[in-house]
C-alpha cells in the first residue's frame, strides 16, 4: 500500500504534469470507486474544470479544481497513468479523465479499492474523509502531549496505534517498522508503558524517516510499485523492514518478524526489547 511518502511522490509528479488542463469528458468504468455521489453529478461536478493544484493530507490527494475538489486515495494498489486519448484501454483502467488537450489521466486499480470524494472547497478538511484523519508526523500539532492523550489509556500495541490514521496519519507498515526500529521500541509494547522521552523519539523519528523517504521518492517494493515513470529509492535506506534473518545495523542481532495484530512487523529483538 502506498504510504505517505509514496503519494506525495505521486502528487509532485502530477503537479508537474498535469497541472492547469481542464477536463474535457470522463469515461466511468468501475463507478464503485466513486463515493456519496451518482455517476452523472460525478461528471457534471467536474467536467469543464480547470485543474488548479494538487495538494495532498496523510494518504489522500486532493485535486484542487475552480470550485470543487476531488479527494482520491489510492488504497492498496491505486495507480495514476497519463497517456493519450488514442492509447488502449487497459483492463484495470477504471476512471479516465480526458483533457481538452488530447491527454488523459487514467485511475487503474487492479484490487479496485481506491475511493473519489467530491467535495466543496471550503469543506475539504471540516467533512469526511479528511476530518476523520489525526494530525501528520511533522504537523507542529502534533506534539508529546497530543500523542501522548491520544495512546496512554490504549491497550492494544504501539505498532496498531501507529498505524492508526486518525492519531497520526501517513504511516503504513512499511514506516511503523522503520520508526520503533529506530526508536528502540517493540512493535508489541502497549502505549501506558511509555514515557514523554519515547513519544518524542517516534515523533522526530516519524518526521525525519518520512523527509528521508521523501526525497528518495519513497519505497519500491513488490506490494507497491508506482507508476508515472518514478521508482523510489527509499528501499535501500530500510533497517529491518523485510530484513527478516539479516543482521540489526545497529547491534548485528539477527532480525525477526512476527504478525501484531494481523500486520507483519520486522524488529530487532536485542534493540526492541518489549519490556
Amino acid at each position: 500500500m502506498p504510504e505517505l511518502p509514496e503519494v506525495e511522490t505521486v502528487r509532485r509528479t502530477l503537479n508537474n504534469l498535469i497541472l492547469g488542463k481542464t477536463i474535457e469528458s470522463i469515461d466511468i468504468h468501475y463507478s464503485k470507486i466513486i463515493k456519496d455521489v451518482s455517476i452523472s453529478e460525478f461528471r457534471n461536478r467536474l467536467v469543464g474544470q480547470t485543474l488548479k493544484d494538487i495538494n495532498r493530507y496523510g494518504k489522500y490527494l486532493i485535486f484542487i479544481f475552480e470550485d470543487i475538489a476531488l479527494i482520491s486515495h489510492l488504497r492498496m494498489e491505486g495507480k495514476y497513468f497519463i497517456k493519450d486519448k488514442s492509447d488502449r484501454l487497459e483492463k484495470h483502467e477504471h476512471i479516465v479523465f480526458n483533457f481538452t488537450d488530447g491527454t488523459t489521466l487514467r485511475y487503474n486499480d487492479v484490487r479496485k479499492f481506491g475511493t473519489m470524494d467530491l467535495r466543496n472547497l471550503d469543506e475539504i478538511y471540516t467533512t469526511y474523509p479528511i476530518s476523520k484523519l489525526g494530525y501528520e508526523p511533522y504537523d507542529k500539532l502534533m506534539t508529546v502531549k497530543y500523542l501522548r492523550g491520544k495512546l496512554e489509556n490504549k491497550g492494544t500495541a504501539i505498532k496498531t496505534c501507529l498505524l492508526d490514521q486518525s492519531i497520526i496519519t501517513g504511516l503504513g507498515n512499511i514506516y511503523v517498522d522503520e520508526v520503533l526500529f529506530l526508536s528502540n521500541l517493540h512493535p508489541e509494547r502497549k502505549p501506558n508503558t511509555l514515557n514523554d522521552n519515547d513519544f518524542n523519539n517516534i515523533i522526530k523519528n516519524a518526521t525525519n524517516v518520512l523527509y528521508k523517504a521523501i526525497e528518495l521518492g519513497g519505497t519500491t517494493i513488490r506490494s507497491y510499485t508506482s507508476s508515472l515513470g518514478v521508482t523510489g529509492r527509499f528501499q535501500n535506506e530500510l533497517n529491518v523492514h523485510m530484513k527478516k534473518g539479516e543482521h540489526c545495523p545497529k547491534c548485528s542481532t539477527i532480525i525477526e518478524k512476527k504478525k501484531v495484530n494481523g500486520r507483519g512487523s520486522y524488529y530487532c529483538p536485542k534493540c526492541q526489547q518489549i519490556n
